[in-house]
């Protein structure tokens, strides 16, 4: 599963959803999407804009988890 880690970013920025989804071109409700893990996808030109934006690489706010360890995760309290 990919995990997306928009939010430890957007903290490091000191950058509100708001500012960020405005930035980017998205919707808050597309911000949203993408760090809650409900995205099905992300177009490459929507991923320039967030590393554009944020000043990253696609590694710094995408990252690969083995489905077993996430649904152990999601389990925790």
């Amino acid at each position: 599963m990919i995990v997306v880690d928009i939010d430890v970013m957007l903290a490091r920025r000191k950058m509100s959803v708001a500012e960020f989804a405005e930035a980017v071109g998205i919707t808050p409700a597309n911000v949203a999407v993408l760090k809650n893990g409900r995205a099905k996808a992300v177009r490459f030109t929507t991923l320039d804009a967030v590393c554009r934006v944020l000043d990253c690489q696609p590694g710094d706010v995408l990252r690969w988890v083995p489905d077993e360890e996430h649904a152990h995760v999601s389990a925790a309290p």
